[in-house]
């Protein structure tokens, strides 16, 4: 008698691999450098050659994030390849904002500040959480890069504000940021949401990094900096990002592992977190009221 074919379970989807890395110590030291690298690049692009700036930015910005987004899975390379290209088009757009309406840091700073509060609306509802650990769809992956933009205008904007507009100068700047990052941390520590509490440390990050940047290439007359000059700051922060991240791309120890999921972005996907280290994590919690497939 001719066997019968086994019917698969009607719900069985193919697993789906995180897009982005596990939030470690680690995450936050290269995302802060990508800030300064970028802020460094983008203003010594637009002093040495306008045309050479705008391909670089846009072209460079375009060709990460096609690459990024035809992976199937996290990899260190194309991620962090993306995100130091959205470092550089980031500052750009929020530069050529106040340069060519002429409209204040104050005015940039609140139009980026609500098109990111747009962004984490819509993302919210469409996908019922914010939580870095669902992104495994390309619907969540789409809003997830566009709000990494957004962050990094809105973080430019707010730096410039600060270091020039206010006239705090940029060192002061940076040190006013680095206590702000540090309240999501301690406020994350006391059993504060964890998404909310990366959302908030990751805006942080840009004028974080940008000022410091900006304190070391710019001259003593602009803001109080050091004069190291944009090109050297720009060289010694990609070295340094690159070598971090050819050491994630070869340890990856910041590989988000797999239990399973859907692949159309139109239900939840519960991830499995990455195996415990003595590093600390931050983010690892769905908002409350999410579904429950983005829960460990």
């Amino acid at each position: 008698m001719a066997r019968t074919p086994l019917k698969r379970f009607p719900c069985a989807r193919p697993p789906v691999a995180a897009k982005v890395p596990e939030i470690t110590v680690l995450f936050w030291v290269v995302k802060v450098l990508t800030t300064g690298m970028g802020e460094a690049a983008s203003d010594f692009l637009g002093t040495t050659n306008l045309v050479l700036g705008g391909v670089v930015g846009v072209g460079g910005f375009a060709l990460a994030l096609w690459w990024q987004l035809r992976a199937t899975r996290y990899q260190a390379l194309r991620y962090w390849f993306a995100v130091a290209m959205i470092a550089v088009f980031g500052t750009i757009v929020a530069d050529v904002l106040h340069v060519v309406t002429g409209l204040s840091y104050y005015v940039t700073s609140a139009f980026y500040g609500v098109v990111v509060i747009v962004l984490f609306t819509w993302w919210r509802r469409s996908e019922g959480t914010l939580d870095i650990h669902s992104i495994t769809t390309a619907r969540r992956e789409r809003f997830y890069w566009a709000t990494v933009v957004a962050t990094f205008a809105l973080g430019t904007a707010v730096g410039d504000l600060t270091g020039l507009t206010m006239h705090l100068g940029f060192l002061p700047s940076g040190l006013l940021f680095a206590v702000a990052i540090a309240v999501p941390l301690v406020a994350w520590r006391l059993g504060a949401n964890p998404v909310a509490t990366f959302w908030v440390a990751y805006v942080l990050t840009r004028p974080l990094g940008a000022s410091f940047a900006d304190w070391l290439a710019k001259e003593p007359s602009v803001g109080g900096g050091v004069g190291l000059g944009d090109g050297p700051v720009t060289l010694v922060a990609l070295v340094v990002i690159v070598a971090l991240v050819a050491y994630l791309a070869v340890k990856r120890s910041d590989v988000q592992e797999q239990t399973g999921g859907v692949p159309d972005g139109s239900a939840d996907v519960p991830v499995r977190r990455a195996a415990p280290s003595s590093s600390p994590r931050v983010a690892t919690e769905s908002l409350p009221g999410d579904a429950g497939g983005d829960r460990s």
